[in-house]
């Protein structure tokens, strides 16, 4: 990746630190030592995002407009990157399950994004889309380093295969939409809002991929990834931001889901894998009370404002839900659809200018 005019160095993880720094701390080693490598891991990875930025990155293939053009490669284990090319495009699927959920995850990103809203990959021009699976040993996280996919296996313990939810590959891959258009800062408000446009969009694209509407959705992220000796369902939930898990070596789930509870910390880049819960309420909020398929009107909002050249780096939560407005009064009217916008973030406690 270029860095497009000033783009900040974000390395983007599934997992947010918080819950890494917990493990690291469990008195089990077969717990902590997964975590402690993992966390290593990530903040090499982290530097290497920031010299890529100062250096510029590789350049990019030929690029296929209108079709994705995906390649998976395989760490087998080790951390170079890209690893040992497995699965180019067009090829059929190989006995590695992990390989296919990966190669299946960035279609249906490709296919979301193309499909709702004309978007020729995440970068809007065909880009292609490049990932890794089976990095490193034990490494409990995912993540997207501004040029590809990442994935780790999980430690079996805690966490599971990271290509296992869709929702988590829609994740990381909409931090490059989001790299690519309203570049928002990493940290604090405009973070938190980087976050949980990548939540907004992980869920949409699961919830494309089932054909599912917004009642029939479960609103999680990261559903079937922690393993069975977890208490809880998943990463997070849009739904009941707080509620995902509740257990004894991971914690609770320390998510708000209105401003009264917004958390001031430091930590986490200024709790951007936590305040999100916020705009995630509101957007489940808004979704919900219009029904039917979230990707065609709530979805269509949030992208609008993501990509309509408005919305600055450093936006706050209530620059953010003044623009939704705005885009849904000027894609729908005053109808139901501002009504329901306006109302989501009321609920959350979040004022629109």
């Amino acid at each position: 990746m270029t860095t497009h005019g000033g783009f900040e160095p974000v390395f983007c993880t599934i997992v947010p630190p918080h819950v890494l720094d917990k493990l690291a701390r469990a008195e089990d080693p077969a717990l902590a030592r997964p975590a402690r490598r993992t966390l290593q891991r990530d903040a090499f990875e982290r530097t290497q995002r920031r010299l890529t930025t100062v250096i510029g990155a590789s350049a990019v293939a030929a690029v296929a407009h209108g079709r994705p053009q995906r390649t998976i490669h395989d760490a087998r284990h080790g951390t170079d990157l890209p690893g040992h090319k497995v699965r180019g495009e067009g090829e059929k699927p190989g006995k590695d399950a992990t390989v296919n959920r990966a190669y299946a995850g960035l279609g249906a990103t490709f296919e979301l994004f193309l499909q709702a809203y004309r978007r020729d990959s995440i970068d809007g021009n065909g880009l292609p889309l490049n990932a890794t699976v089976h990095y490193d040993r034990d490494y409990n996280n995912a993540f997207w380093n501004g040029e590809q996919m990442v994935f780790g296996d999980g430690d079996g313990e805690i966490f599971l295969d990271f290509t296992i939810p869709i929702d988590v590959i829609g994740h990381e891959l909409a931090h490059g939409v989001t790299q690519y258009t309203a570049n928002l800062t990493y940290f604090g408000q405009p973070g938190a809002l980087n976050e949980s446009l990548s939540d907004v969009f992980g869920a949409l694209i699961k919830q494309y991929t089932l054909g599912q509407t917004a009642a029939e959705a479960d609103w999680l992220i990261g559903a079937g990834l922690l393993a069975p000796r977890v208490t809880g369902t998943a990463l997070r939930s849009m739904k009941a931001p707080g509620t995902a898990y509740d257990d004894d070596v991971l914690g609770k789930d320390p998510q708000p889901a209105t401003m009264d509870d917004f958390v001031r910390t430091g930590r986490d880049n200024g709790g951007v894998h936590i305040n999100s819960g916020i705009p995630n309420h509101a957007f489940y909020l808004a979704a919900t009370a219009l029904g039917g398929h979230a990707w065609e009107r709530a979805g269509q909002v949030w992208y609008d404002v993501l990509t309509g050249g408005e919305l600055r780096q450093d936006a706050m939560f209530a620059d953010f839900a003044t623009l939704t407005v705005k885009a849904a009064r000027e894609r729908f009217g005053d109808g139901e659809e501002l009504d329901a916008v306006s109302k989501g973030w009321e609920q959350v406690g979040v004022r629109t200018l």
